[in-house]
């Protein structure tokens, strides 16, 4: 990993990690998915930070936040670019589990959290957002992106998680995904990292008629 990251957010990454490995032959079933900690992975990750990086990008939203591994590289990107990171999960409890966590890594700073129906809570965020993380129910996926890509600033970033496995998700992945390549203006791309990543780029308006 990159000397960039310091010993707090490596420990804190340990033991997201060592998390995941002892949840490693959970199913993944609707049934079970509350209770895995369901991460977007290492590189994954480091695509993300890589990205809010090297744009610069400071206004950052999270939709889905579930116990906060996500979060944990998005507010460490945050730091760097003087940015902040928004942060949506519809459960409190993997909230308050994830602000923990980066507390132990100092990044909280860098976070709000906020807790409810995202599809109740994008319409009031101000925006515009130069990277969005999508990584919430897939059901949601195609709502989210109807409500957030307004939201974007020129050339902003979607980036949807999940868009290869696990399998079982792989239809409603592939509703989103051609949903928004069929947006004008956005520029989409699938890329086979972690569990693959569709990173969706706002090159020009959003509405045909403009």
């Amino acid at each position: 990993m990159n000397d960039a990251f310091d010993d707090s957010f490596r420990a804190v990454l340990a033991e997201y990690e060592a998390r995941d490995a002892s949840e490693a032959d959970l199913p993944h079933t609707l049934e079970t998915r509350d209770q895995r900690l369901l991460p977007v992975g290492r590189e994954g990750a480091q695509l993300l930070h890589a990205m809010i990086v090297g744009a610069g990008a400071k206004n950052i939203l999270e939709l889905g936040t579930s116990y906060g591994y996500s979060t944990l590289w998005l507010a460490d990107a945050a730091r760097k670019t003087g940015g902040h990171v928004r942060s949506l999960d519809v459960s409190a409890q993997k909230q308050a589990y994830a602000k923990t966590m980066l507390g132990k890594a100092g990044l909280d700073r860098f976070v709000t959290f906020e807790a409810g129906d995202a599809l109740e809570i994008i319409p009031r965020l101000a925006g515009p957002f130069e990277l969005v993380f999508l990584d919430i129910w897939k059901e949601l996926y195609v709502p989210c992106l109807e409500l957030v890509a307004p939201k974007l600033a020129p050339g902003g970033v979607i980036a949807a998680d999940n868009m290869i496995h696990p399998e079982i998700v792989r239809e409603k992945a592939l509703v989103y995904r051609r949903a928004v390549r069929a947006k004008p203006g956005m520029a989409s791309v699938l890329l086979s990292v972690g569990s693959g990543i569709e990173v969706s780029r706002l090159v020009g308006p959003l509405d045909e008629g403009l």
